[in-house]
């Protein structure tokens, strides 16, 4: 390259040194004249004239340069030094005490109505693998309801023991237990009877419970868990029940899954000295065997399992036999995670109805029930539930359910024509049978906001409709409830209980006074009542605590049954122990 612009450079300076030349023999010749000369147009330059400039110019050159890959390098040197850095430290953060936990309890509480309550719970364990405890708890009172005829007063005192162990594979659990439970027909109906004709009464009757069972759960095994209880129930009045129930669960391996099974025994058998209206004896009995399975499928969000029950039932005193089959059908879904589940089922089962279940619900039934099983042909609902937030959770379901031979309450008829005894001047109860079906709507919402405070609202409303009685006897329209505990600090805690119970009716009826067989009949509407229930309590230390009661705060002299205003107001104050052996 360097030789090309050497020739061009002498070509250029041969021809500057010949134009030079020429030009000054042209001087010697001719004589240039001054002229003026005139543009006639200007020159317009065009798009056309103009060229755009390349980004990346083209190289004409022979030899084009190929760019130099360069590289950077760093020659380390070791050097010593003498700088040590400091260890990082956390930052402590302010731990809470932790609380002591404490195997066992006793608390006793005295209140107004000459109420007394106690409880004393104890669990020792005896090694890793092996623990038993203990439970008694007594609560009564001498009543003193006004405007009454009859004694009010109750009591209610329960002993209880249990063993439990642990091992590898299983682990198992018995208990026994006895409990003793007295109580007054005190709802003699007024004016019908005074004072004069109450005061020979003697309206106190007594129940008694003995029962023992145990549980088995196995880990990693084909059967999942089995159970078994024994309960004796009987009276004052020479009644007796004795009922036995057994059930295991399993899992039978099917190609995509489990087949979930459930298969349940059980046995009543009971007796009554005499029936309402004559002296013969009652006697009932039933034997049921029940298998249910399910099968569950997943996909995605999507849970369902479906399946059937069916149940052989064996009347041992009518000798009859009868086979019950049942949907077994569930299902969720989860719309949005956690946020909103939307589930729904498809359900029935043959309901084991016993003496001792009745007693427990309402303490005032003579002792001369007709104790039949309730079958419920399907329970079908729907709902949606979830989180509002991390602290709030809320549930609403509507169901729609029929039952035959449903159990309702009713007064029993006032017997004033017939010999007196205890229960028989419209003061018990007595269970009817009906085919029922009921349609609810329920909701709640519960808060958990930490450990210190906790609150629980519920409501659920009811539509029945009945095939025989006129009337759903004793069954609310609409049940609501709320719940709250809080714990202010370390010291002090209260907690409240509020519920509602709606409109129910009953149906009293009086003996015929010309003809005994004839009943002059009224039907009752038990007014809904609102019941408030609060606690307040300190704890002076890790052991010692005391608590202040108070129930019924609003006072109201509501009726829960016929006849049978409860206590007004009531306090009770106590104090807890917890200790270790």
């Amino acid at each position: 390259m360097l030789n090309q612009i050497k020739n061009i450079f002498i070509v250029t300076f041969l021809f500057s040194t010949v134009t030079v030349i020429a030009q000054e023999n042209r001087k010697t010749k001719d004589t240039i004249n001054t002229e003026v000369v005139n543009v006639v147009k200007p020159y317009t330059p065009k798009i056309s004239d103009a060229f755009k400039v390349k980004e990346i110019p083209s190289l004409d050159d022979e030899n084009t340069t190929t760019k130099k890959v360069i590289k950077y390098n760093i020659f380390s040197i070791p050097v010593a030094s003498t700088f040590t850095p400091a260890k990082g430290k956390a930052a402590e953060v302010d731990k809470g005490e932790k609380a002591k936990l404490y195997d066992n309890y006793a608390s006793f509480g005295v209140g107004s109505y000459t109420s007394f309550l106690g409880e004393v719970y104890l669990n020792h364990a005896i090694n890793r693998t092996e623990s038993v405890g203990g439970y008694v708890s007594h609560h009564s009172s001498q009543g003193g309801i006004e405007d009454i005829l009859l004694d009010d007063a109750f009591s209610n005192t329960q002993i209880n023991t249990n063993y439990a162990r642990k091992l590898r594979d299983y682990s198992w659990n018995v208990d026994a237990g006895f409990q003793q439970q007295v109580f007054n027909w005190y709802g003699l109906p007024q004016p019908t009877y005074d004072q004069a004709f109450a005061d020979p009464m003697m309206p106190q009757h007594k129940f008694f419970t003995f029962e023992f069972g145990g549980k088995i759960d196995f880990d990693d095994r084909l059967f999942n868990n089995g159970n078994m209880r024994f309960r004796r129930f009987a009276d004052d009045y020479d009644s007796g029940e004795n009922h036995f129930a057994m059930s295991t669960n399993f899992d039978i391996p099917l190609n995509d899954g489990d087949l979930n099974t459930t298969i349940k025994l059980d046995y009543l058998n009971g007796s009554f000295n005499q029936s309402y209206e004559t002296s013969d004896k009652l006697k009932y009995g039933n034997f049921n065997v029940g298998v249910s399975s399910s099968y569950q499928m997943k996909q995605d969000d999507l849970t369902l399992n479906l399946g059937a029950s069916v149940f052989y039932l064996n009347d041992t005193e009518a000798g009859k036999n009868k086979i019950y089959i049942y949907p077994n059908i569930t299902a969720t879904y989860r719309l949005v995670n956690e946020l909103l589940i939307a589930y729904g089922g498809l359900e029935g089962g043959l309901i084991q109805n016993t003496y001792h279940q009745f007693a427990n619900e309402n303490p005032y039934v003579s002792p001369t029930l007709n104790i039949l099983p309730t079958d419920k042909q399907y329970d079908a609902y729907v709902g949606l539930k979830g989180k509002l937030s991390n602290n709030m959770s809320y549930n609403i379901r509507g169901k729609y359910y029929a039952e035959n031979d449903k159990a309702l309450f009713k007064n029993n008829k006032d017997m004033n024509q017939t010999t007196n005894n205890n229960y028989n001047k419209g003061n018990s109860y007595n269970v009817v049978y009906d085919n029922v079906s009921t349609l609810s709507v329920f909701g709640e919402i519960n808060v958990d906001v930490n450990r210190n405070f906790t609150l629980g609202i519920k409501a659920e409303y009811f539509s029945y409709n009945t095939k025989n009685e006129a009337k759903p006897w004793n069954l609310p329209d609409f049940e609501g409830s709320l719940f709250m505990d809080i714990q202010f600090d370390e010291h002090w805690f209260a907690g409240a209980n509020l519920f509602y119970i709606g409109e129910r009716f009953d149906q009293s009826s009086i003996e015929g006074s010309l003809d005994p067989s004839e009943s002059l009949t009224t039907t009752h509407t038990l007014e809904s009542y609102f019941d408030a229930n609060a606690h307040l309590g300190y704890r002076i230390n890790d052991k010692w605590s005391v608590y202040a009661k108070a129930n019924n705060i609003a006072n109201q002299d509501y009726k829960r049954w016929l006849n049978y205003p409860v206590q007004g107001i009531q306090f009770i104050a106590g104090t807890t122990y917890k200790f270790d052996f």
